[in-house]
């Protein structure tokens, strides 16, 4: 199998931030009802919210850099290793980072 298979990656850390939140857990927090309130009904009274879907979320979490490097097509099932390899190569890994996440795969 000739070819080549791009790898992006990021870096993960044990101080990085990652949370789900729900549209109804948003609007139920009367501080962020204010502030959407006072941006788009500037002056109404008696505003309510109202949405279809409660099942809408939101991903609050760490903005990471993505990481590239390229493989042969022969090592795809050994793809997470060598990305660890080319994050330590690179020196990547600070205090507290604890591994890697594979983000794409595209094949060249």
């Amino acid at each position: 199998m000739d070819g080549k298979i791009m790898v992006t990656y990021k870096i993960l850390c044990k101080t990085d931030f990652n949370v789900e939140v729900s549209i109804a857990q948003l609007l139920e927090n009367e501080k962020i009802a204010k502030v959407i309130k006072s941006e788009f009904a500037k002056g109404i009274r008696n505003i309510d919210f109202a949405f279809k879907n409660e099942e809408c979320k939101i991903n609050i979490e760490t903005q990471k850099e993505h990481y590239q490097f390229e493989a042969s097509k022969n090592d795809f099932a050994d793809l997470v290793s060598l990305a660890e390899e080319d994050a330590t190569t690179r020196k990547l890994f600070k205090k507290e980072c604890v591994g890697i996440e594979l983000v794409d795969i595209e094949i060249l």
